[in-house]
């Protein structure tokens, strides 16, 4: 059947539908309330079938490599909307927009009915109608928290009420210590109402810890005026300051975009009480201009996603669009309570959308100036990738003669690494083919909690690219994919430097560049951080598999035994839970019942 066979058979029903290209890649995903009336908008059938001229470039350029349409019927729009964004994040099309930061920031939250309450930290609603909250933070909470437990006197960990017993924190001044002592809940208030106003006031809340700092410094008290140096750093990262006067004390979440040639950015604010308390942003790479509906419609379900936030305030955007009802339902059924979404043309809360605004602008600034942009641009031309690399995943793995083998993930995102992104792997197989299909195949399961990156780059050759190929296939995903090697001397890989050179693998081609060329030695730098990050995790396996390999050596199965055995059965726990009669398969039956007899 052709594409326009299969658009004229669409049904009068809502439901998503999927473009693909002549090689069956997914190009696009959109969602519709009516899949007939919404796919053919796409097209022109007179005086022939072709793409809208009125759509835009982005969207005629997909729709000109076209050759084939899936759909999906749904019961409603607002299903549609929930599947069309999750298949996004899970698959990546080439022409959709994809936020990989939906995660949820922390509160800081004090349970108001304790006898004498401490605060702590919570990314969800906390079953209890006593608890007051503060936030979200989208850096900073933990250092706010410490610093109130520095500057306050407050009961500082949970079991300290439990041990009856004056403690450390009571000899050093951080706390009245009402665990022992005859401490008044008046006085305690005291210091609670002062925790509170270090929480809503961050500019006094940093004059505080500055003093504090300044104090350890004269003290001689280095270590822990650097401490305070830090977190005055992480609390000041997010502080964006307003000249906006709010007579009441007022909340709003503000979503605001703002784009240049290259990238879009996102940037939200969160004001509560009428003060800007954190700010984030997300940069978002362009492949031949944007939506901006789709833009709005993507970071509002990305942040509102399925939990309701402990503080619901109304949400300003930074101009309207046309999904904002159908985001405002899914909103609401989020918040159990109709949500606000305003779009504000004048007055004090287009102030915020332009302060908003202001700051989004200056980021886009600051992002023009990051030195590898040019390195990489050169380098998807190279390579021919169908998108900037801007969030790259690179993979290697590590064992020593099939033992302790594992797998790593390295993460290079906007000019640095992101090192909480990384993903380390225990593997079960025994060669370095099946090792790789180990780990990546592990990595495409977690595609629907932490979605694709632009670029996939390999330790090794032609065959292990053409495995990550074959994977992101079968699992429909688009997604590019290079790899780097040592070129064979003497039939033998050598990873030393200067016995051989680095050769790049795509999907059609192989370049021998010079060791000077920009291009290779950023991908050397993405490689070699993998390997580290591999080496390290087998380092550390290998310590915890020779401290138990040394352990029943002690009850006489030798070293060779042991290798014997994880050889086989992979890691220690699966010859814990072997039978007597599977052990003695490989080793004779004494040997059998003394490692049974060692682990119970």
């Amino acid at each position: 059947m052709t594409l326009e066979q299969t658009i004229q058979q669409l049904p009068d029903a809502p439901g998503i539908y999927q473009y693909f290209d002549k090689d069956n890649k997914l190009l696009y995903i959109g969602k519709a309330k009516n899949l007939k009336n919404r796919v053919k908008s796409y097209f022109s059938f007179t005086p022939s079938f072709q793409a809208n001229p009125k759509s835009s470039l982005r969207i005629i350029k997909m729709i000109e490599q076209a050759v084939s349409l899936n759909y999906i019927v749904v019961k409603s729009e607002h299903d549609a909307l929930i599947l069309e964004n999750s298949l996004i994040k899970q698959l990546n099309p080439k022409y959709n927009i994809l936020l990989r930061d939906d995660k949820t920031y922390p509160y800081i939250y004090i349970d108001t009915a304790e006898k004498y309450p401490r605060f702590d930290i919570t990314r969800k609603i906390l079953p209890s109608k006593s608890i007051k909250y503060y936030g979200p933070y989208s850096v900073g909470a933990r250092d706010i928290l410490d610093s109130i437990y520095e500057l306050s006197k407050l009961v500082q960990k949970k079991g300290c009420l439990k041990s009856k017993k004056l403690c450390l924190y009571y000899q050093i001044n951080k706390c009245l210590g009402p665990c022992e002592l005859p401490i008044t809940q008046e006085r305690y208030q005291e210091e609670v109402d002062l925790a509170k106003s270090l929480i809503q006031n961050k500019k006094l809340l940093i004059k505080e810890l500055q003093k504090k700092m300044e104090f350890y410094a004269q003290e001689m008290r280095f270590e822990e005026a650097g401490e305070l140096r830090d977190r005055i750093e992480k609390i000041s990262r997010s502080e964006i300051t307003s000249n906006i006067d709010f007579a009441t004390d007022e909340n709003y979440d503000i979503f605001v975009i703002a784009s240049s040639s290259l990238r879009a950015v996102i940037v939200r604010l969160f004001m509560r009480h009428g003060k800007i308390i954190s700010s984030s942003h997300d940069y978002v790479q362009l492949h031949n201009g944007f939506d901006k509906n789709e833009l709005y419609s993507r970071a509002l379900l990305n942040f509102y996603a399925s939990q309701k936030p402990p503080i619901i305030a109304p949400i300003l955007v930074g101009e309207s669009f046309s999904d904002i009802e159908i985001i405002q339902e899914h909103i609401s059924k989020v918040f159990e309570k109709k949500a606000k979404l305003l779009a504000p043309l004048k007055g004090k809360k287009r102030d915020l959308i332009e302060l908003a605004k202001l700051n989004a602008l200056e980021l886009l600034k600051k992002d023009t100036q990051l030195s590898d942009v040019k390195t990489l641009q050169e380098l998807q031309l190279l390579c021919n990738l169908s998108r900037f690399p801007s969030r790259v995943e690179v993979f290697d793995n590590s064992h020593m003669s099939g033992v302790a083998t594992v797998g790593a993930m390295a993460v290079y995102e906007n000019g640095s690494f992101d090192k909480k992104s990384y993903r380390t792997y225990h593997l079960d197989a025994k060669d370095e083919y099946a090792q790789m299909r180990e780990t990546l195949t592990r990595r495409v399961e977690s595609f629907c909690k932490n979605s694709p990156p632009d670029l996939w780059i390999l330790d090794g050759g032609a065959t292990l690219l053409k495995l990550a190929l074959e994977i992101l296939a079968s699992n429909a995903v688009n997604l590019d994919v290079i790899a780097i090697s040592k070129e064979k001397v003497d039939a033998k890989a050598h990873r030393a430097k200067g016995k051989a050179n680095d050769i790049i693998y795509t999907q059609t081609d192989v370049f021998r560049l010079k060791n000077s060329d920009k291009r290779l030695q950023w991908v050397q730098n993405l490689r070699d951080e993998a390997h580290r990050s591999a080496i390290n995790f087998h380092k550390k396996t290998k310590l915890k598999l020779d401290k138990e390999s040394h352990l029943l050596s002690l009850h006489g199965i030798s070293h060779a035994k042991i290798v014997k055995l994880l050889k086989h059965f992979g890691t220690f726990e699966e010859i814990k839970n072997a039978s007597v009669d599977a052990i003695s398969e490989l080793l004779n039956q004494n040997d059998a019942k003394t490692i049974k007899k060692f682990y119970k």
